[in-house]
């Protein structure tokens, strides 16, 4: 499967209808992937839209790190699970975002479409340009950090 790369605006409509951005529509077309999944994002106010088999792969990558015996991990698991929702693109390549997750990611009309590999995250444009705004330092730090000569705390003189 090709990768989801870049980021695309797009408004949602009344009733929390949103185009797919037709780069990474033409990609989910290409794979079959007619069934997504939608969940909130773990650590940011933002989305995250998995093709089904993305989020299988991810349920096996869980369940290979969870013990299911273990009350906690089970809990983790089942929060994880519990806070997602199966979509379909209609024929116009719309997706519907229900209202709890336009609630919590805060997405009242514009929004903005992240590719990130495997998934897309799908932010509150203002959200997103803050989130950068507030990050750039960190981000040019963990850059420094994390694409060093692999990792060997050689730093680069600038």
């Amino acid at each position: 499967m090709e990768r989801f790369i870049g980021n695309m605006d797009a408004k949602t409509d009344a009733k929390g209808r949103v185009f797919v951005p037709a780069t990474f529509r033409k990609i989910l077309q290409t794979a079959e992937a007619a069934q997504l999944v939608l969940r909130k994002d773990i650590y940011k106010d933002c989305l995250v839209l998995y093709p089904l088999n993305a989020w299988e792969a991810e349920l096996a990558k869980l369940r290979e790190r969870l013990d299911e015996y273990d009350e906690e991990q089970r809990d983790f698991y089942q929060g994880f699970v519990a806070d997602s929702e199966v979509l379909e693109m209609d024929s116009s390549g719309r997706i519907l975002i229900g209202k709890r997750y336009l609630k919590v990611a805060e997405i009242s009309s514009d929004v903005r479409f992240i590719g990130m590999g495997d998934t897309i995250r799908i932010w509150s444009r203002a959200n997103f340009e803050e989130f950068m705004k507030q990050n750039n330092d960190t981000f040019k730090m963990n850059a420094r950090k994390f694409l060093s000569k692999a990792g060997s705390g050689e730093s680069s003189s600038q």
